[in-house]
Formats: C-alpha cells, structure tokens, sequence
C-alpha cells in the first residue's frame, strides 16, 4: 500500500484532500498543519505555514492519486513523494483496496 507524502497550502489541503477521496483515489489523506522551510528561487523561505497530506491510496490507483495531486495544487512545482510501507496491517489494507476501487 503506497502513500503519498504531499505538501500543500493550508487553504487547499481540504480542497486536495477532499477530492481525492470523493474520486476515489485516496481511502484516506490526513492533513497535518507543519511549517516548512526551504530554497526558491535563490531565497531561503522560513517558518511558512502549509500541510502534509499523507494520501492512503492503493498500488492500482497511486500514479493517478499523484497526478491529480499535481492538477489541482496550487503550486508550480508540488510536493508529491510516494512512500512504500514496509508493513501494512491486512485489514487496513483490504480497506484501502475497498476505498478506492473503482465504481
């Protein structure tokens, strides 16, 4: 079960986060208020307030999930990471396949 590690604006996580789930691309995406710092262009940007979805999505629907990630993100260059869990407990994985198989 892979999850993909995405930051994102406070005022689009819900958006993002939201629509993952409606279309079935994510079983869950949890949103958790950080603040980041990082380069752009040349200028080191400190203390900026976003969050990180951490997107439940199955191995069927991950390139997917990401590329919707990246068609409704704000920013030009995303934060999408996907991260593979070595250990998924069976019956949190067989929620995720439910969740996000297709209709």
């Amino acid at each position: 079960m892979p999850t993909l590690y995405v930051t994102a604006p406070p005022e689009a996580a819900p958006d993002i986060a939201r629509t993952l789930v409606e279309e079935r691309l994510a079983a869950c995406v949890n949103r958790v208020p950080c603040e980041s710092t990082y380069r752009w262009d040349g200028e080191v940007t400190v203390d900026e307030r976003e969050a990180v979805l951490l997107v439940k999505t199955s191995d069927e629907r991950v390139a997917e999930a990401a590329a919707r990630v990246a068609d409704l993100h704000p920013h030009e260059t995303p934060c999408i990471e996907r991260f593979e869990p070595d250990a998924v407990a069976d019956s949190f994985a067989a929620w995720i396949d439910d969740a996000t198989a297709a209709e």
